[in-house]
């Protein structure tokens, strides 16, 4: 498979997740929230705290990318916030 079919895979993938998603599926919210809970500065300084690339949160924050059960596993873990929390802050509806 060359990496255009695998590019391309990805993004039939990520649409696929994308109409999935509820439709007041909030990310900036939810990495809002978890960055000032924690105390910090950016989404650089929460990406190293989450362990994770920041392409995987830049993606989240675009809504590219939906937030998955790893990825909200570590956000609790870190943060100590439930994960209905979490879940919540992330359907939070925009006013």
């Amino acid at each position: 498979m060359s990496v255009r079919q695998k590019k391309l895979e990805l993004i039939e993938a990520m649409n696929r997740a994308r109409a999935l998603e509820p439709p007041s599926f909030v990310p900036n919210k939810l990495l809002d929230t978890l960055i000032e809970r924690m105390n910090l500065k950016n989404d650089a300084e929460l990406c190293r705290v989450l362990e994770v690339q920041p392409p995987i949160i830049s993606k989240i924050r675009h809504r590219k990318l939906a937030v998955g059960a790893t990825i909200l596993l570590r956000m609790h873990e870190k943060s100590d916030m439930s994960i209905r929390e979490l879940k919540e802050l992330s359907n939070a509806s925009v006013h």
